[in-house]
């Protein structure tokens, strides 16, 4: 089985968390802490309160880095490694920097035969972000080609951090939404 994180081959090998990039964001916010215990109350175990915290944790630092973890654990009051499982186990939490604005572009089968491939093509072309390579010099856009985005019927769909564009976008519908961005008309992440 290959691993996705090449193995240390110095005399002091690293930890798997501990390749994990750097955030520069070490804390959660206050308010996110308080978010944190808030969800947390809703469940009788607070180790089941572990995924809508990561995603509390993801907003505020834009994906889920070492740190984060070490913080949702702390907020939850539950074992560091129980909540590095979780976040290492479902692929909905980024381990990785994405951009101030992070691209999704559905290319499951309905929105392929609706030109997801094109829109992805030209997504990469717009804003010089390549698939799956993390943020542009800049930090303004990053790029994935994802499964689906749950919008089968009026393919293909976009997604911009949390927002789902899911009404037949073409190019002109990539520009708009594109220069929203630019615009300032919606929030990066955690602002």
């Amino acid at each position: 089985m290959n691993h996705p994180l090449t193995p240390e081959t110095g005399d002091t090998p690293l930890a798997p968390g501990m390749r994990l990039p750097l955030s520069q964001r070490t804390r959660l916010s206050p308010e996110a802490v308080a978010e944190i215990k808030a969800a947390a109350a809703k469940y009788p175990d607070r180790l089941a309160g572990t995924l809508p915290a990561l995603y509390i944790a993801q907003r505020e630092f834009g994906f889920i880095s070492l740190a984060a973890m070490k913080e949702v654990a702390a907020a939850l009051e539950v074992p560091e490694g129980h909540v590095y499982g979780v976040a290492t186990f479902y692929t909905m939490f980024r381990k990785r920097p994405v951009g101030r604005f992070h691209l999704q572009v559905c290319t499951n089968v309905c929105c392929a035969l609706n030109g997801a491939y094109e829109l992805l093509r030209k997504a990469a072309e717009k804003t010089g972000a390549a698939p799956g390579e993390g943020p542009t010099g800049d930090g303004m856009w990053s790029l994935e080609e994802v499964e689906c985005l749950a919008s089968c019927g009026s393919a293909p769909c976009l997604q911009v951090n949390e927002a789902v564009y899911d009404e037949f976008v073409d190019e002109a519908g990539l520009e708009a939404i594109l220069d929203a961005c630019r615009r300032g008309d919606y929030s990066p992440w955690g602002e």
